[in-house]
C-alpha cells in the first residue's frame, strides 16, 4: 500500500490501514502505513491495536484466519455437513472483506459507533480459530469419550498440508512475483509459512492478511500433541470432565502470554500460537461438549437470546474498554477485556449451531442455506483471494486510497473475489481435497420402510 498524504494525517486521527490487529494486544498489519514518528515510549509498548508503530520483527495485521480449512465435519446429532456453521464461516470471511475495504478506503476511520463495529470486524479471528478447534479435536475428543481409536499423526498431518498448502503457495507465489523484490530467503520465508518467525518488517504487497497463517499451522502441528496429553489425562474417572479440565488450561496460557508481552516488552508474542490458544481451546471444550451432551434442548430454546448477547457483547467490544483505534496504545486491562469479549462473542455465536443442531430452526435456514454455505466452503480462497484483489484494484486504476471511493472499491473487489475463490476452490482446493482422501462422499442412509398398519386398522 502507499502512503496516503501527510495532511490526511491530523492530530487524533488513527493512522490508516487495511486490517486491525485481530486483538488489542497485537502489533498492526506488516503493510501499515506508518505516519509521522510517534514518541518513543508509545513504539516499543506491547498491546498495540490499530496502526500501531511496527515492531522491529514481523508483524501481523488484522484479517481472518484460512477458514475454510477444516475438514468434512459432522453435526453433533448427525451425519454429514453442517450447512450452518459453513454459513458462520461464509459470513466471517465477507467480514474480513469488509473490513480491508473499509481500512483501504478510511472508511473505518470515521467518527461514530458504526466505524468502530467496522473496526472489529477483526472478531472474525477468534472465530475461526474457534471453529478449527472444534472441528480438528472432535475426532479425539470421540474416541476419549466413547471409546474407540484416535486419529493417526501422519494422516492427520498430511491431509492437514494438503489442504493448506496448494491454494496458499498459489496466491502467496503470485503476488510475490508481481509485487516484491525479496530475495530466495525471503521467497523461502513466506512460501514456508515462516513470516511471522523473522524480521522482515511490511509484509509484500497483497500479503497483509497472511500473518494468521503460521499461527493456524503451528495448532496443525500441535494439536497431536496437545490431544496425547489430554487422552492420557482423562484415563481416568470421567473422561469427559477431565478433558474439559485440561482444556481449560490453555486459556491461562493465553492470558500469560499477554501479561508477560505488556511486562517483558515481548509485542511479537503476539504473532505465537500461545497467545491465540484461549481461542481455539473455547472451540476444543465445545467439541468434547459436543460429543458429551450430544445436542442440548435449553440451549435450543435459548439460543436467540444467546446470538442477542453476542450481537451486545460486539457492541461492547467496539468501545475503548477494548482498546483504541489511534495510536494510542492499549493497556494490559483492554487487552485483556478484548481477549474475553472476542472470546465470548465467538462462542455465543457458534454454539447454538455446534450444540444445539436443530436444521429446522430459523436459524439453520437463514446461515446454512445454499448460498452462504456454498461462501463457506469456498471461504479459504475469499479469505487468501481478497486482499490480492484490492492491491490489483488500486495498482490498475492508480486510485488514491484512503479518500473514501467505499462503492467503486467494494464493487470491483467483491465481484473479482468471489469469481477467483470460486475458480480456485474448484480447480486447486477439490484436487487437493482428493489427493489428500478429504473429499469423500458420504453414505447416504438407507431409507426407513414402510410402518406396517397395525391389526384391525379401519378400512
Amino acid at each position: 500500500m502507499r502512503k496516503p498524504p501527510e495532511d490526511k494525517l491530523v492530530a487524533g486521527t488513527p493512522p490508516p490501514t487495511p486490517t486491525p490487529s485481530p486483538s488489542a494486544n497485537q502489533p498492526p498489519p506488516p503493510d501499515t502505513p506508518q505516519p509521522p514518528a510517534e514518541p518513543t515510549n508509545q513504539s516499543a509498548a506491547t498491546g498495540a491495536t490499530l496502526g500501531t508503530a511496527q515492531p522491529t520483527n514481523q508483524s501481523a495485521g488484522g484479517g481472518a484466519t484460512p477458514h475454510g480449512t477444516e475438514p468434512t465435519y459432522q453435526s453433533a446429532g448427525g451425519s454429514g455437513r453442517d450447512a450452518a456453521l459453513d454459513g458462520i464461516r461464509g459470513l466471517a470471511a465477507l467480514g474480513v472483506w469488509l473490513l480491508h475495504v473499509g481500512g483501504n478506503t478510511g472508511v473505518i476511520y470515521r467518527d461514530g459507533m458504526f466505524a468502530w463495529m467496522t473496526t472489529r470486524l477483526g472478531i472474525a479471528v477468534p472465530i475461526f480459530f474457534l471453529l478449527s478447534g472444534l472441528l480438528l479435536f472432535r475426532p479425539w475428543a470421540k474416541a476419549f469419550v466413547e471409546g474407540g481409536r484416535a486419529p493417526g499423526t501422519p494422516r492427520y498431518l498430511w491431509r492437514r498440508l494438503l489442504r493448506v498448502f496448494p491454494a496458499y503457495w498459489l496466491v502467496t507465489a503470485l503476488a510475490l512475483w508481481a509485487w516484491s523484490s525479496l530475495d530466495g530467503y525471503g521467497w523461502a520465508t513466506w512460501m514456508l509459512m515462516l513470516q511471522n518467525y523473522t524480521g522482515q518488517g511490511q509484509a509484500p504487497d497483497g500479503l497483509y492478511q497472511m500473518w494468521t497463517m503460521p499461527i493456524e499451522l503451528a495448532f496443525y502441528l500441535a494439536l497431536p500433541l496437545i490431544a496425547w496429553c489430554l487422552g492420557v489425562w482423562a484415563r481416568r474417572g470421567n473422561r469427559a470432565v477431565r478433558l474439559l479440565g485440561g482444556i481449560a488450561v490453555l486459556p491461562v496460557i493465553s492470558i500469560a502470554t499477554v501479561v508477560a508481552a505488556h511486562v517483558w516488552d515481548q509485542p511479537q508474542l503476539a504473532l505465537w500460537l500461545p497467545h491465540h490458544l484461549i481461542y481455539f481451546a473455547a472451540g476444543m471444550a465445545m467439541a468434547v461438549l459436543s460429543v458429551w451432551i450430544k445436542e442440548s434442548r435449553a440451549l435450543d430454546s435459548l439460543a436467540p437470546q444467546l446470538l442477542v448477547l453476542a450481537v451486545l457483547l460486539y457492541a461492547m467490544l467496539s468501545t475503548e474498554l477494548a482498546g483504541p483505534r489511534t495510536l494510542t496504545l492499549p493497556s494490559l486491562s483492554q487487552s485483556l477485556w478484548r481477549m474475553m469479549l472476542e472470546t465470548a462473542v465467538a462462542v455465543l455465536v457458534v454454539a447454538p449451531f455446534a450444540l444445539a443442531p436443530r436444521t429446522d430452526s430459523l436459524r439453520h435456514r437463514v446461515l446454512g442455506n445454499p448460498v452462504s454455505a456454498y461462501l463457506g466452503r469456498i471461504s479459504y480462497s475469499v479469505f487468501l483471494w481478497h486482499a490480492p484483489v484490492i492491491t490489483l484494484y488500486y495498482k490498475v486504476t492508480d486510485a488514491e486510497p484512503f479518500n473514501g471511493n467505499f462503492w467503486p472499491v467494494a464493487t470491483f473487489t467483491l465481484i473479482g473475489t468471489l469469481l477467483i475463490s470460486a475458480g480456485s476452490y474448484h480447480l486447486v482446493e477439490e484436487n487437493a481435497l482428493r489427493l489428500s482422501g478429504l473429499r469423500r462422499r458420504v453414505p447416504v442412509p438407507p431409507p426407513e420402510p414402510p410402518a406396517r398398519e397395525p391389526s384391525g386398522a379401519a378400512r
